[in-house]
């Protein structure tokens, strides 16, 4: 018989097999990712969180990771919304947002407050050049973690996620079996950062696609066409690397980069709702 939503704040090993292996069978019945990068590493790396698990007969049918700093943000493999989970969570917290993906769990109300684009063109692309005085090199772990993170962090000052990353972010991104520095482009002039485009490729994607996983511009060099080139390079380096699609997300409040990607030829294939729910 199915048992009601459980938590705990950090997975057995039976339990982090379970879910691993549920995110693996939707991934494979949805044709994409069925958890948040970042989420799915707290489960990878058994590190701690407000774990949720929905059981049925010994076998484990649902899961939701929820992060609490201030409010709660959830999302369900899958991408989905749990109403039995969503009440659940109201019982304690006066306000609850959650992550939907690709149009899933839109019947269940609430208030869009951030929409996702996810972006795909197909490669290659034309290469912008590298504006003069301009230099591109790969990042260096040990010599770079500081001055990108300052420089990325300054071009990311209002954003939720990727504004206030400290070297501990950087470092376990960098551990991880997907890193490249290859893939890692650095922009600078007169020895100063100025733009980077972050590539990685899902090597175990069943087509094996590539995504812009992070690229800024810094503040004070904008309006140069660095946005243009730091992509465009980024695409090709991943069709270096014999890929044939390149992908990234982007706010939809981000206007002016929504259009860059569209003049590259970025289409949208999807779009990403967080869906805010009140007592």
């Amino acid at each position: 018989m199915a048992l009601p939503w459980t938590h705990t704040a950090r997975l057995t090993a039976s339990q982090r097999l379970d879910v691993l292996t549920l995110l693996d069978r939707r991934e494979v019945e949805l044709g994409r990712e069925s958890l948040d990068e970042s989420r799915r590493r707290t489960v990878v790396h058994g590190w701690p969180g407000e774990h949720w698990l929905h059981y049925d007969n010994g076998v484990l049918c649902d899961y939701a990771l929820a992060s609490v700093s201030g409010s709660v943000t959830v999302e369900m493999a899958g991408g989905d919304i749990d109403v039995d989970l969503l009440r659940t969570l109201l019982r304690t917290s006066e306000r609850v947002d959650w992550w939907t993906r690709d149009g899933r769990g839109t019947n269940a109300g609430g208030e869009v407050v951030r929409t996702l684009h996810l972006m795909e063109v197909p490669l290659p692309v034309p290469v912008a050049p590298l504006p003069s005085g301009v230099g591109v090199r790969t990042f260096d772990p040990e010599q770079d973690a500081e001055a990108w993170l300052e420089q990325n962090n300054r071009a990311f000052a209002d954003h939720p996620e990727q504004g206030a990353w400290h070297l501990s972010h950087l470092t376990m991104r960098v551990k991880e079996p997907w890193f490249d520095p290859s893939g890692f482009l650095l922009f600078e002039e007169d020895g100063v950062i100025v733009a980077s485009c972050w590539t990685k490729v899902h090597e175990l994607s069943p087509d094996r696609f590539g995504e812009i996983y992070v690229i800024s511009v810094h503040p004070e060099h904008q309006h140069r066409g660095l946005g243009r080139v730091a992509v465009t390079q980024g695409l090709h380096t991943l069709r270096h690397k014999g890929v044939t699609r390149g992908a990234l997300f982007v706010d939809d409040s981000n206007v002016s980069a929504l259009a860059l990607y569209e003049s590259l030829g970025f289409r949208a294939t999807r779009r990403d709702h967080l869906v805010r729910f009140t007592r």
